[in-house]
């Protein structure tokens, strides 16, 4: 049996892990509660803000956390021209599934001739950097991905619950006709929203950036996971990936000290399943 101190350390661990699966599910879950969108490229603007970030700090000397500043405000434009091209030609949702996933093929393709398909890591001041509390340890780079997470969550919450804008994009949400009728200006709303999920996912690509050693075709395990995680938390609520996301990230970390770290994915694609089977209309 492991030690208690083990168990802890394990713990504290997957609730860090899942703070970063909270980040990045939650932009996922913006763009698919609000914008009805299924965002499958989500995923490789994550591995594509990670690579830039590799890049940023390995050829120009950045400090990492300044790519928490530079990074996000470039793929909000992105995220603003992919949700127009959407648009422009009126992309049904089953069809935009399947231009998101084209789209993150070429991405990875993109990554692969740029950087290879070899394995890299980010190297930095803050790797080796972790603070003891009572023997247990938190690593700063996931540790500063959990407190993003929850400042994120907390913002959106906010914004979302107590300004105009919360309550139009809310209004859009639930009846798009109904809310063009009384004057909100759907079109540029969507658009926000949509650059603000990719900014989110730049964001989440910088932390993994941190945290993994870096491999293109890594994006596609992120699937099963984050997707569990948008489920469990609910579209569209702030805090509901963040929640899942400790959830599934306690569980993998726990499973792992009991068992072989291979079964740790198991544990996400099983709680999906138990939601398809028991809650459908969780989906």
């Amino acid at each position: 049996m492991p030690s208690l101190n083990l168990l802890i350390q394990s713990a504290v661990s997957g609730v860090l892990l899942g703070g970063l699966y909270g980040l990045i599910g939650l932009g996922l879950g913006l763009s698919w509660g609000f914008l009805g969108q299924i965002n499958l490229s989500h995923f490789a603007f994550v591995f594509l803000s990670a690579y830039l970030s590799f890049e940023f700090v390995n050829k120009l000397g950045i400090d990492p956390l300044v790519c928490l500043i530079i990074l996000p405000p470039i793929f909000f434009f992105i995220g603003i021209f992919l949700h127009w091209l959407i648009r422009r030609f009126r992309i049904t949702p089953f069809n935009s599934l399947l231009l998101t996933f084209g789209l993150t093929v070429i991405i990875e393709s993109f990554i692969q001739w740029i950087w290879t398909a070899d394995f890299v890591k980010l190297q930095t001041s803050y790797g080796d950097k972790k603070a003891s509390i009572a023997g247990i340890y938190l690593p700063f780079a996931e540790s500063m991905a959990f407190i993003i997470a929850v400042l994120v969550a907390v913002l959106v919450h906010l914004v979302m619950k107590y300004t105009d804008l919360g309550k139009a994009v809310r209004a859009i949400s639930q009846d798009p006709k109904m809310a063009t009728a009384f004057g909100i200006p759907q079109a540029k709303i969507s658009l926000g929203i949509a650059g603000l999920c990719t900014a989110l996912a730049a964001l989440g690509g910088v932390c993994v950036a941190m945290i993994y050693t870096l491999n293109p075709s890594q994006m596609y395990s992120w699937i099963g996971v984050i997707f569990a995680v948008v489920m469990l938390g609910g579209l569209g609520n702030p805090f509901g990936p963040l929640i899942a996301g400790v959830v599934i990230g306690v569980s993998e970390a726990v499973t792992m000290v009991f068992v072989n770290p291979s079964w740790a994915p198991i544990v996400s694609f099983s709680l999906l399943i138990a939601l398809l089977l028991f809650r459908p209309g969780k989906l």
